[in-house]
């Protein structure tokens, strides 16, 4: 049965993007017909109120109020057919576009950003109950639940007869282990693949303790990366701009403002591009896995298009760009881990 949470999100994720991003000045239909402002009580000339920004007319039907719902859900005010052609094809016209204030026709980045969040997530959650693991995988994780039942058992007990600082400890400890019984549940399922979200404990161990937890334990990583991620993507951005300002240091011409709206909109179309892999996936795992090559070339054109860079220039700046990216993600799933943000 469908993930009804996920669908909620995708519908959360449109409307937000809606309430901060003002229609492009179309005329709208209401059901009433004043001549001053409802809201500051301005002369009324044109559709919209000259000093305050609200329509000229407003609704009060049941009828029109679903109807600007299924509006902002589905249309983003006729600007997401505008800005969605310009982010996958010309993305380097639509960022310089914005970044030079031809924004009317466009959705901003931040709130294009809030509406792909919400949809990518939504996919994930709407999905990933058809990921199924092997039967060894789900072995593996009916012998470790039995296990962690027993220890859970045990610290049970301990904590019963336990107080102060102890049994605070020994809370966190519980805490602890009925996560990762709830992820190990989740394999036992068929809902994870443990060999899918491998993560090998080199990569993290060396980086903190915590971290070398999670290594240990990818099931419990993905199941709590799954479920908490999508709150703290934001933070994609500020860890991004950094690695996009060390591709023109010290530049005169192109200010941190720049590169903030070029993260944006670029992870913006990652994350479309990660839901449409997704849904893919589901049919052919191959098909899906050439979405891999997409990011290159992509960021490749929004480069040339919005900072004007010549070929070659664009290229030696794709490839840094690209293990920038990486480095930027491990960054990101490194602070979620490391910041506690799963317990």
């Amino acid at each position: 049965m469908p993930d009804l949470e996920a669908v909620g999100d995708a519908m959360t994720g449109a409307v937000i993007g809606r309430a901060v991003e003002p229609k492009a000045g179309e005329a709208a239909v209401g059901h009433t017909h004043e001549r001053s402002c409802l809201n500051c009580g301005t002369a009324l000339v044109g559709d919209y109120c000259h000093h305050c920004g609200q329509r000229a007319h407003v609704h009060r039907t049941l009828t029109a109020f679903w109807h600007d719902l299924v509006h902002g859900v589905f249309h983003f005010e006729g600007k997401i057919w505008r800005t969605l052609p310009l982010l996958v094809w010309r993305p380097g016209e639509l960022t310089r576009a914005y970044i030079d204030g031809k924004r009317a026709r466009f959705v901003s980045p931040i709130a294009l950003f809030l509406f792909c969040v919400f949809v990518t997530f939504a996919v994930i959650g709407l999905t990933s109950g058809t990921i199924h693991a092997s039967a060894q995988g789900k072995a593996e994780a009916s012998k470790e639940l039995s296990k962690d039942q027993t220890r859970l058992d045990v610290l049970q007990g301990q904590r019963a007869a336990a107080s102060g600082v102890e049994a605070a400890k020994l809370d966190e400890k519980i805490a602890g282990l009925k996560a990762e019984m709830a992820a190990l549940q989740a394999v036992k399922d068929g809902k994870i693949d443990p060999n899918t979200f491998k993560i090998q404990s080199d990569w993290l161990g060396g980086i903190d303790e915590n971290l070398g937890e999670a290594a240990k334990n990818p099931e419990l990583l993905f199941y709590k990366l799954k479920t908490n991620a999508y709150k703290f993507s934001w933070a994609l951005i500020p860890i991004s701009v950094p690695f996009v300002w060390l591709l023109f240091p010290f530049s005169r011409k192109f200010r941190l403002y720049d590169h903030t709206v070029f993260v944006t909109y670029s992870l913006c179309f990652m994350m479309l591009l990660l839901s449409v892999s997704t849904v893919v996936g589901l049919v052919s795992d191959s098909l899906a896995s050439l979405a891999f090559f997409v990011p290159p070339f992509h960021m490749y054109r929004q480069l040339r298009g919005t900072y004007e860079l010549g070929k070659r220039a664009a290229l030696w700046r794709t490839g840094f760009l690209t293990i920038f990216a990486f480095i930027a993600i491990s960054l990101f799933g490194s602070l979620l881990v490391a910041m506690g943000a799963f317990e």
